[in-house]
């Protein structure tokens, strides 16, 4: 137990959050490779270690042991190599949750590869723009027949690409991953000299959500799953030989948070859920036959679970839940735990960092705070001066600890892109562009974007604070809150929301809602727009856009 663990970190038990945020350290190599000193090491110490549990909607279940996965990546790093493939080159991965993705990531950090995980959700435009951004070498995808019409449609656009590879039948001018991968040679030997990586070479490559413009490439080095020990370990919770999962598609960060990094070096067990599309039922069934003992979803996975009739499920096989992506509503969070006995704790961070803030285990819960601060970063709330917020005082939330030597975990820049680096990072110090503030016990409660802060007649309003008051309601489904342009005051509060079933939209439940949010927070935050829509804009990431909302209103008055 700890056999990997313990190489990175003294000390591993903590007596209480204090002791933790104190005195926990991690000891970063000069050349850390994950695939070298997790994988492989686990593969060596117990090869017949369980690695991955992965499920899908027609119920096929599969699992693969560490010593299963050192000897595919093995291969898999072979036929790389064969495709002309070397180190510091850019493959991007589409992969959904297939188990080549672990195969593949593990792969690429052999033989010291950049890898870009994109979502299935990508239109050819946006694959053109990645692949020619980023200087893509290679594409690697699914056998999906509709995603391969995209990425062919794609293909003549994309400048630099040498490759296209996809699993199974696969048409004309593609790659057979699977079949090369099984043909290709074992005992990939760990290169040497100017082949082999140190812990501060490009690793992996996040485009960020694109709430506003373009997105980002947000870089990450080798020591990014070092990082995410304090993500699986303090906050998720997860444990030696037992299955966690956390519910994403490989094409997020939050895939990095729960699915691979701090999970396998803890020796947790990976669970997956391989989904076309979710619902809420099969989500049920998906952690019946997983059974995970820690389990992780974004906020919108438990909003619509307790929509459900969850009276004939038995979760005790859960012993730890937690939420990040977005904050999660106290509405939520007192719904869940009435209804199936879990506590979620929540965590804070981006595409940019590891666990930033969260409700580690010592700490009580308080439904609708992010938690308190992790080690290692230096978090802080800092005015327009770079002077620490008083209690009670919204900030932006930055990482002060973002000098020579930043804490594993943290990004080391937007690839190609100097200028929005500068802006967002500078004197040491990484400005986030959250806002938020903290209490009297230290705790730390989210506001939103920068952007998103509504400026009303003298006042500042978090979006999320109106969103979590509307979330209390029976008839909401979803909502989204912004500022909508008005004469007189500048800004208004606006609501754009997302009904639950059994409910229509009529006047009367507009001053319903309205009177609801007056009841339960300072009135003066109450949306004096009310209006109902289908579904709300998110991006391909299931984000919502509030940026979206706040253009058309916009267009609508001019």
């Amino acid at each position: 137990m700890d056999e990997i663990l313990s190489r990175f970190c003294p000390r591993i038990d903590f007596e209480n959050y204090e002791d933790f945020y104190k005195n926990y350290a991690c000891n970063v190599p000069d050349n850390f490779n994950f695939a070298y000193d997790v994988v492989d090491q686990w593969a060596g110490l117990k090869p017949d270690k369980p690695a991955l549990l992965w499920t899908n909607d027609k119920t096929e279940m599969q699992s693969y042991t560490f010593g299963e996965i050192k000897r595919l990546s093995d291969k898999a790093a072979g036929f790389l190599l064969d495709l002309g493939i070397r180190k510091g080159d850019v493959v991007m991965l589409i992969l959904k949750q297939r188990p080549e993705v672990w195969v593949l990531m593990t792969a690429l950090m052999k033989i010291g590869a950049v890898c870009i995980p994109a979502t299935y959700q990508l239109t050819a435009k946006d694959i053109v723009y990645r692949c020619n951004i980023a200087g893509v070498k290679l594409l690697i995808s699914v056998d999906d027949p509709e995603l391969l019409d995209i990425i062919r449609a794609a293909l003549p656009h994309c400048a630099g690409l040498k490759h296209a590879v996809a699993g199974g039948a696969v048409p004309p001018g593609l790659i057979d991953m699977r079949t090369a991968i099984e043909k290709a040679p074992e005992g990939f030997v760990r290169p040497s000299g100017a082949g082999n990586t140190k812990t501060t070479d490009p690793m992996l490559i996040y485009f960020s959500s694109g709430t506003t413009g373009m997105p980002k490439m947000v870089l990450h080095n080798h020591s990014l799953p070092l990082g995410h020990i304090v993500t699986a370990k303090y906050w998720q919770c997860v444990e030696d030989g037992r299955v966690h999962l956390t519910q994403t598609d490989s094409g997020w960060a939050k895939f990095a948070w729960g699915k691979i990094y701090g999970q396998w070096i803890c020796g947790a067990v990976v669970g997956v859920y391989d989904t076309e599309k979710f619902t809420p039922q099969g989500m049920l069934a998906a952690l019946d036959r997983l059974r995970p003992a820690t389990f992780c979803a974004p906020a919108t996975v438990f909003r619509f679970l307790i929509k459900e009739d969850l009276s004939g499920f038995d979760f005790s096989y859960i012993k730890h839940t937690s939420v990040a992506g977005e904050p999660l509503s106290p509405e939520v969070y007192y719904r869940i735990k009435e209804m199936t006995g879990l506590e979620i704790r929540e965590g804070f961070g981006q595409s940019e960092t590891s666990v930033m803030a969260a409700s580690f285990k010592w700490l009580p819960v308080k439904p609708g705070s992010m938690g308190k601060p992790a080690p290692l970063f230096g978090l802080n709330l800092l005015d327009e001066n770079e002077q620490p917020c008083d209690d009670g005082i919204a900030g932006d939330l930055s990482i002060t600890s973002a000098g020579e030597n930043r804490p594993p975990g943290l990004f080391t820049g937007y690839w190609k892109d100097e200028e929005i680096t500068r802006a967002a990072w500078y004197g040491g110090v990484y400005h986030t562009g959250d806002m938020a503030w903290h209490d009297s016990d230290g705790y730390y409660w989210f506001v939103g974007r920068n952007d998103d802060v509504i400026k009303c007649s003298g006042y500042r309003i978090g979006p999320f604070e109106v969103e979590s008051a509307l979330m209390e309601h029976p008839s909401v489904l979803e909502c989204a809150v912004t500022a909508a342009p008005d004469p007189l005051r500048g800004q208004v509060v606006k609501a754009t929301i997302v009904l639950a079933r059994g409910f229509s939209p009529s006047e009367e439940l507009k001053h319903e809602l309205q009177n609801h949010v007056k009841r339960v927070t300072a009135p003066y935050k109450y949306p004096r727009i009310v209006e109902f829509t289908a579904e709300l804009p998110k991006t391909i990431s299931g984000k919502i856009q509030r940026n979206v909302i706040r253009r058309q209103d916009m267009d609508n008055i001019r």
